[in-house]
């Protein structure tokens, strides 16, 4: 097992989850109430890591966030150093790669809220943003909990889009989808086996909880 691999895994999937709460909430929320005619292409655009192959994506997010582009230059005349091949750029490929995995579930999740009780909140004097963080939210919880599983889970096993945008650097890059790479490229095949256990064994694990959490809420 490399646990430097692992550690770099797990600290990229819990920066993933974090930021994708931050932003997913919002966006979701959007989606899931706004009445503009033209929403479909944000839609459209939020679901296209579902169907790009992660390779394409990884190779367009690889240009986007390169020397030559002005997402680059800026992030290099901040920090010193470029986007691609570093942790900071696998963290924009995976935001971006797992958006769908997140604001999917957040979305069907506040489109099912009783709208009934989002008004009366309202009328009770309190702010959009007080109804959403105290009514809009709390009965969401199982959505808001699936989007945040997958993409952690995701996350852990992503592997074009990571390969693409941040090579296979020891302890900057390389996560443990990588590492199996390397040791099956090496034939080191008893090596891939147990770190792919450990991903098997994680992945349902994750999902055994996460749809059991969800039967308890839905029942509660």
């Amino acid at each position: 097992m490399d646990w430097t691999a692992l550690w770099l895994t797990l600290r990229l999937a819990l920066c993933t989850t974090a930021i994708l709460l931050v932003l997913g909430l919002p966006l979701a929320h959007w989606l899931a109430n706004s009445r503009w005619r033209f929403k479909f292409l944000v839609e459209s655009v939020v679901a296209m890591p579902l169907i790009l192959p992660p390779t394409v994506l990884g190779f367009y997010l690889l240009v986007a966030l390169g020397p030559h582009s002005p997402v680059g230059r800026f992030w290099e005349g901040l920090t010193g150093s470029p986007l691609p091949f570093t942790f900071a750029g696998i963290l924009v490929g995976s935001i971006v790669c797992n958006l769908p995995f997140a604001v999917q579930p957040f979305a069907a999740s506040f489109a099912s809220v009783d709208r009934r009780l989002v008004e009366a909140s309202w009328c009770l004097g309190q702010s959009r943003l007080r109804t959403f963080l105290r009514v809009t939210v709390p009965l969401s919880r199982a959505g808001i909990l699936t989007g945040l599983v997958l993409s952690f889970a995701h996350t852990v096993g992503e592997f074009g889009v990571v390969l693409m945008i941040g090579g296979n650097i020891p302890g900057v890059t390389r996560t443990l989808s990588l590492a199996i790479y390397d040791d099956v490229q090496a034939l080191d095949y008893r090596a891939a086996a147990q770190t792919s256990l450990v991903l098997l064994a994680f992945a349902f694990v994750t999902l055994c909880l996460t749809y059991a959490w969800r039967k308890k809420a839905a029942t509660a």
